[in-house]
């Protein structure tokens, strides 16, 4: 069995949030979400019974799930392994709810974090975001110094708009992007500019930004490649989510089509991850 990529659709990115029209129905989203070709779905394991629905159309579908959470304490993580005991998941998707400004305070977290995950036999991902522990690309950085084989959920849109890199992007600044995705075990697709967490793929002004993300999502897969086992699994959720990530006008409604969008993407990275996987190995990095 050969490496593979599985392409995920976040379910917070299926919410509308339009004043005059109600929210598509969850089997409606659910459907959308098979009928277009996704492999799977992002799914927030905290309250259960709509975890419990949610994978038990996944699976019948043959689909898979991240396990997405947001615990503030060691023991936080506790309810949602034994979720995954029950329900399963490709991986726990974690997004640390807290703020250290100190590196001594992360530590007995994260180790807390590691020691149930390897307790409960479940990969669980870090994943990079504001407003979160990992909100700055240099605490992040020397988070990696504390605990080099953490693993990450790349979400780079966080640190392009929080940093607000210069355009364009320098060596310097690539050197800590890829230093990121070298500890990357999953992807979080959305892209950024250095003023917006998250702009369209469409829009013809945007077309640098999709290649500085392209970009990094080739070295992401090429790093992963080498480091993963042969027969592993990368996952990459396109999480392009509703306002105000989602740029509105006057009215109220978005400037572009997201679904519209996450289909664009999908295929994106398909076609991206095809080009890779057919190159010879010694492309990779090393």
């Amino acid at each position: 069995m050969a490496q593979q990529l599985r392409v995920l659709q976040s379910l917070w990115a299926m919410e509308r949030r339009l004043a005059d029209e109600g929210e598509w129905p969850l089997h409606t989203q659910l459907a959308m979400i098979r009928d277009a070709g996704f492999d799977g779905a992002g799914v927030r394991f905290i309250d259960p019974a709509f975890a419990r629905e949610v994978t038990s159309f996944l699976r019948a579908h043959g689909m898979i799930w991240q396990a997405q959470c947001y615990p503030r304490t060691v023991d936080d993580l506790k309810p949602v392994l034994e979720l995954v005991a029950r329900l399963g998941a490709d991986h726990v998707n974690l997004q640390p709810d807290v703020r250290p400004r100190r590196l001594a305070d992360c530590i007995p977290l994260l180790e807390g974090w590691r020691q149930l995950a390897a307790e409960a036999g479940v990969a669980v991902h870090v994943e990079t975001h504001r407003d979160r522990m990992t909100t700055d690309l240099f605490f992040m950085l020397d988070l990696l110094d504390c605990f080099p084989d953490l693993r990450l959920t790349a979400d780079l849109s966080h640190y392009l708009v929080g940093r607000e890199f210069a355009w364009p992007v320098d060596d310097v600044n690539h050197a800590m992007i890829h230093r990121i995705l070298d500890n990357a075990w999953g992807l979080h697709g959305r892209i950024a500019s250095r003023e917006q967490v998250q702009i369209s793929l469409g829009f013809p002004q945007h077309q640098g930004w999709v290649s500085l993300f392209m970009g990094w999502w080739d070295y992401a897969i090429r790093s992963w490649r080498k480091r993963a086992g042969p027969d592993a699994t990368l996952t990459f959720l396109c999480e392009l989510g509703p306002p105000p990530y989602a740029i509105t006008g006057p009215d109220g409604r978005e400037l572009s089509d997201r679904w519209q969008d996450a289909l664009v993407m999908k295929d994106m990275i398909r076609a991206l991850w095809d080009r890779i996987a057919n190159e010879p190995q010694d492309l990779l990095p090393r």
